[in-house]
């Protein structure tokens, strides 16, 4: 690289979120330009990955803008999870390096506690003290808490969600607070049941996994005496809902801890809650043959799926049946089976919704999803794609309903009071038109035509999306357009949400597990009652949104994390076997491939592609044999043997099987 002079450099300063690679590399992105702002290792100072700062830029070789870290203006975090060493100088003397590969650094523990029990190779959480750290990449740090022995599976599955800023555990103050909340509104009373409509005569049913331990929602179906104006039977279809706002009140400890976690987490093996379990799987949880507090959408509609009306409220509800996905399948495909009458009554009007939904253009990216069987100490023996039933989207399609029309009626009430639209949507804008032309460069070099319209409608993805069916490269073009999409997050300013193809969207449907569904009731509850939001609440209910868009980005990299590790780890046992992959990725430095049953990702380095030295194409998305000529394009089936799993790294190394020799 040529040296550029300090007085040939025009500077200036930028302020953000820095993110590093795994070489200690860093970017800094800011609105106004195209390119990040490359930073250099040496350049990075204290800077770790996530931190705010500010950047002295300047242009550099080539003219590529280039920058230096002058100031961290915010950490992202204090506390990370890692393996300790010992030093090599004092005995006695440890460091933690983070998990997070990303981070550079070592936090050296200072101030170890005489009656610490630390060696090295147990996993460990350590805070970094920042005062006192001014140059260098060893931080000193003092000792928070040791997780366990490294590479056992609870070890290893704590630390993914700790890593993350998750608790695994509650307070005795939340506890405490959850039990308050138990003693004093769990009781059916006469008094409460009063205040509420009574379902409990009405058919109702849950539909969940087979092995669900919360149940946020149930279905509930009566044919009623009415006909609309065709003669046509009116159904009446509730879409029953834990009322958790009944229970975790403002102001509580429970609440407080509800609101910073923002979200259950769903790990390999286990879910960590967002609520204690005497509220999460017994009381709020709207358990089989038990009276059940709810909030309800209840809607009249006939056999076409024409609503007449629709109402919304609390609830009291008894569930006359516990299903699994596959158990209410088996009875729609036998035909005759306990309650298939309203099951097979569900599944027709839900067949129309989805219908009428992919007319509009809502778009199904319809991931394969995998899942592990573990042996007793949560090991992988065995993996599964998860069958997406019509049990599944019968579900899917009526909670859809539910949250569209309460988003719409929280909208509409708040535009009718001329108050500030305080409502908590789900909200997915129109995608960056600059993303899209490089979806279309991208499929282009697929053999695919892309070309969307300034203002993109969802059904220009959706065709897409169908067009890539069967391509050897659908996988990977799926995942590009996924990542050309805006984020969905959660606003208090309704946008709509365009891969649902929705004008008005939130979520209502999963209190238990998400704290924006518990702010949906509260809301809602406060209108219905006639109650206008209070203005000042708007700016505190944007926070809130905020917060739970962050924490739900983090729970789904956790739950990422999770499978990657079990993935690795199935593989372990597999090093010297073969395998019919694709090529999903092209790098720098070499190609990914995916193997097939596990889905397990891996990596072909560019130095051991067989029989030529190869060059990266990235504008056409293949890698080409200098002499040969011969080409790896991305989406091609390629024949290859795993060399190495490691697990710490979370890694697998693949080799190509030449068969073209």
């Amino acid at each position: 690289m040529n040296e550029i002079s300090n007085k040939d450099k025009k500077t200036n300063i930028e302020t953000g979120i820095i993110s590093l690679n795994s070489k200690g590399k860093g970017f800094l992105n800011v609105e106004h330009s195209e390119e990040d702002i490359s930073i250099e290792p040496d350049d990075i100072g204290l800077a770790l990955h996530g931190d705010t700062v500010e950047v002295e830029t300047y242009s550099g070789y080539k003219g590529a803008i280039q920058g230096k870290v002058v100031r961290v203006l915010e950490r992202k975090k204090i506390q990370f999870v890692g393996t300790v060493m010992a030093g090599v100088k004092n005995v006695g003397e440890f460091f933690l390096e983070p998990d997070d590969r990303r981070a550079h650094i070592a936090i050296w523990i200072k101030n170890l506690p005489a009656d610490a029990s630390l060696k090295e190779g147990l996993k460990a959480v350590a805070q970094v003290s920042f005062d006192a750290w001014t140059e260098g990449r060893i931080a000193p740090g003092t000792l928070v808490k040791v997780i366990g022995e490294k590479g056992n599976n609870n070890v290893e599955m704590e630390s993914i969600v700790i890593e993350r800023g998750f608790d695994t555990t509650f307070t005795q103050d939340v506890i405490d607070s959850a039990e308050e909340s138990r003693r004093l509104y769990a009781p059916i009373t006469d008094e409460e049941v009063a205040k509420r409509r009574d379902f409990r005569k009405v058919f109702t049913c849950t539909i969940d996994p087979f092995d669900a331990k919360d149940f946020d929602d149930a279905l509930s179906l009566r044919e009623l005496d009415e006909k609309d104006q065709h003669g046509n039977a009116l159904l009446e279809i509730g879409v029953h809902i834990a009322d958790v706002s009944h229970f975790v009140r403002e102001g509580t400890p429970l609440d407080d801890e509800a609101r910073r976690r923002a979200t259950s987490v769903y790990l390999v093996d286990r879910t960590v809650p967002m609520l204690p379990s005497i509220l999460s799987t017994d009381v709020c949880s709207l358990n089989p043959h038990e009276d059940r507090f709810a909030f309800s959408a209840v809607f009249k509609m006939n056999r076409n799926g024409e609503i007449h009306d629709r109402w919304f409220g609390q609830t009291v509800i008894y569930s006359d049946k516990r299903f699994t996905y596959e158990n209410a399948q088996e009875v729609l495909d036998a035909g005759t089976g306990e309650y298939f009458k309203e099951l097979n009554e569900f599944n027709q009007i839900a067949k129309i919704f989805q219908r009428r939904r992919k007319n509009k253009g809502s778009i199904d990216f319809d991931s394969t999803e995998i899942k592990f069987k573990l042996d007793e100490n949560g090991k992988p023996i065995a993996v599964y794609k998860k069958e997406r039933l019509d049990t599944h989207k019968l579900v899917e399609e009526f909670m859809l309903l539910a949250n569209q029309e309460v988003a719409k009626y929280v909208y509409d009430k708040n535009k009718q009071s001329n108050t500030p639209l305080a409502g908590v949507y789900r909200v997915h804008d129109l995608p960056n038109h600059e993303k899209l032309h490089e979806l279309a460069v991208f499929v282009k070099a697929m053999g695919i035509e892309f070309n969307p319209s300034k203002k993109i409608t969802p059904k220009e993805v959706q065709k897409l999306l169908q067009d890539v069916i069967g391509n050897s490269a659908e996988t990977a073009i799926k995942t590009a357009t996924l990542r050309s999409m805006a984020k969905a997050l959660y606003s208090t300013k309704n946008v709509g949400h365009f891969g649902l193809a929705f004008e008005y969207y939130t979520h209502f449907t999963s209190p238990i597990r998400r704290y924006p569904d518990l702010m949906v009731h509260r809301i809602l509850g406060q209108l219905l009652q006639g109650k206008v939001v209070a203005q000042q609440f708007v700016a505190t209910l944007e926070k809130i949104c905020e917060q739970s868009s962050r924490r739900e980005i983090e729970a789904a990299d956790a739950e990422r994390a999770s499978i990657k590790y079990k993935q690795v780890e199935y593989m372990q046992d597999k090093i010297g076997q073969e395998f019919d992959a694709v090529i999903s990725g092209i790098a720098d430095w070499g190609i990914y491939v995916e193997e097939p049953e596990a889905k397990a990702e891996g990596l072909i380095r560019l130095r051991d592609l067989p029989g030529d030295f190869y060059e990266v194409d990235q504008k056409n998305y293949k890698v080409v044999g200098q002499k040969t000529k011969r080409e790896f394009h991305l989406g091609d089936p390629i024949r290859v043997k795993l060399l190495g799993a490691d697990l710490e790294n979370r890694m697998l190394d693949f080799v190509i099987i030449d068969q073209a020799q």
